[in-house]
């Protein structure tokens, strides 16, 4: 766990292992939803399955395309990785459970931190022209999300 929690009575945690999703695109993903709401955070990944928002791919661009939703944005390459978005929302509302739980104020829950780590890659093989044989790897991932209640009032200095 690499994410230091300072107040671990307004926080909680949800994580999935070895998801069979593309390491990559998940990256982007959660890269997208760091450090919004709860609501907003569940409303982009539907959306993005419904292909209305787009996600801005950032590290892993080349060979993505450009794309004209990403024009109110900063980036230009963009897709909408339809599985990431579901995997990240079913750790999304298991998060929200786990809040629940505990009893914080789901209103104000913020994604404090997410982490997309690589996991071991599943090898299978591919046959190839003159009795070849190739790897053929797939490259899933973990996901940690902390939701962290932040405090609605602002401290007057």
């Amino acid at each position: 766990m690499s994410f230091l929690n300072t107040n671990p009575e307004k926080s909680c945690k949800a994580s999935g292992k070895d998801l069979r999703v593309h390491f990559k695109n998940t990256r982007e993903t959660a890269a997208a939803i760091k450090g919004m709401n709860l609501y907003r955070a569940k409303k982009f990944l539907q959306n993005v399955c419904e292909k209305k928002e787009i996600v801005p791919f950032v590290r892993y661009r080349y060979g993505v395309g450009r794309k004209s939703q990403l024009k109110n944005s900063k980036f230009t390459n963009g897709r909408w990785p339809k599985k990431s978005a579901e995997n990240l929302l079913k750790i999304l509302k298991n998060a929200e459970a786990n809040a629940k739980g505990k009893s914080l104020d789901i209103n104000n829950l913020f994604i404090g931190n997410i982490q997309v780590n690589k996991a071991m890659k599943g090898q299978r093989r591919t046959f190839r022209a003159h009795g070849r044989i190739n790897a053929f790897l797939s490259h899933p991932c973990h996901v940690n999300i902390w939701l962290i209640q932040k405090d609605s009032k602002i401290p007057i200095v």
